[in-house]
């Protein structure tokens, strides 16, 4: 299945029938009255978040939707019926932008959330709703009223807790997959992962957590280059980073710089966010030098990096505990107990 996390929409909410204008015609009653019915409601446009999705691909292919006109009003008091509804699924995390594509309408981020987008037009009144003393036989009914027109944005936020972020080739895919029940596509060139991947960590039966691996950036991410910056945005919603370093690069300290400074371009407080560094891939350096990287490493970063192995394991199961202690760490800090009141 193809992944795809932004699209436009254009909905329209149904039109209000129509209310009948109708006398009562029956045999030995003379004089019946007026009885015709009001118009139905038109139907209301919905958007709900549904399991079992990850993508909004099923846009891609339609991107219009109507939902139906209420029935006409007819003669003997008959109402006319509702219009249908129509209900947009979409994936949990998905947020709901007016049509400029700034403006947030809605940020479905538990399953079950509906929110209506447009409203169906209320039915018109036939003359039987303007019958009186003074007007017995009224000859107008009311027309229904207009549905709601409008285009939306849907924006797919991955529901994720750690993201992985690194540049290209710095071993993110490989250690999803060492790490979780996730395939991700594994190559040694660059950008082999060319959207994100989802895999749930499980230390053990009381602590899990889900681990997002995001394409990877590289120097001018944020103007376009590369894959640019349009995937970062599933990461806000993570309570903390895993920042993976190759330690077989050339340059450890200028590769951290150059992500970091990415984060910060694209903003959303990305790179306020807690942030675990780790070299990967030291099952290729002998002890030396690991020390060298890491040494060079920490003095960019202002603290010691994790030293991982997808390949051999060392390491990892450490690095995923500290990051479970970030995720289940309180957004707030308790609030100091009250001092002693006296009047």
């Amino acid at each position: 299945m193809k992944f795809l996390d932004q699209c436009k929409v254009y909905v329209r909410s149904g039109d209000g029938g129509a209310g009948a204008v109708s006398f009562r015609r029956e045999k030995f009653i003379p004089r019946g009255g007026p009885d015709g019915g009001d118009g139905g409601r038109g139907g209301d446009v919905w958007v709900e978040a549904v399991e079992g999705l990850n993508t909004l691909i099923d846009y891609r292919y339609q991107q219009h939707f109507r939902a139906g006109t209420g029935g006409h009003g007819m003669g003997r008091d008959r109402h006319g019926a509702n219009g249908a509804d129509v209900v947009l699924r979409v994936p949990v995390g998905t947020e709901v932008l007016d049509g400029d594509g700034e403006t947030l309408i809605t940020d479905l981020d538990a399953l079950g959330a509906r929110v209506r987008l447009a409203a169906g037009g209320n039915g018109g009144f036939g003359n039987a709703h303007f019958k009186g003393p003074v007007n017995r036989a009224p000859r107008h009914a009311n027309p229904g009223l207009p549905g709601e027109e409008k285009a939306v944005w849907l924006r797919l936020k991955l529901i994720a807790d750690v993201g992985l972020v690194g540049l290209p080739n710095a071993g993110k895919s490989t250690f999803l997959a060492a790490v979780s029940a996730a395939t991700p596509k594994i190559a040694d060139y660059p950008f082999t992962t060319l959207t994100p991947n989802l895999g749930v960590v499980d230390l053990s039966a009381a602590e899990r957590f889900v681990l997002a691996d995001i394409p990877g950036l590289i120097e001018g991410a944020a103007e376009g280059a590369g894959l640019g910056v349009r995937f970062l945005g599933h990461l806000e919603r993570c309570s903390a980073l895993i920042h993976l370093v190759d330690a077989t690069g050339d340059d450890v300290a200028g590769a951290w710089r150059t992500v970091r400074a990415e984060l910060a371009a694209y903003g959303a407080g990305l790179e306020n966010k807690p942030e675990l560094v780790a070299l990967s891939k030291i099952d290729a350096l002998t002890p030396e030098a690991r020390a060298a990287r890491a040494a060079e490493l920490e003095a960019a970063a202002g603290a010691p990096p994790a030293l991982v192995s997808a390949a051999s394991g060392e390491g990892v199961t450490a690095l995923l505990r500290a990051a479970y202690a970030r995720v289940r760490r309180p957004a707030t800090a308790p609030a100091a107990p009250a001092k002693d009141w006296r009047p």
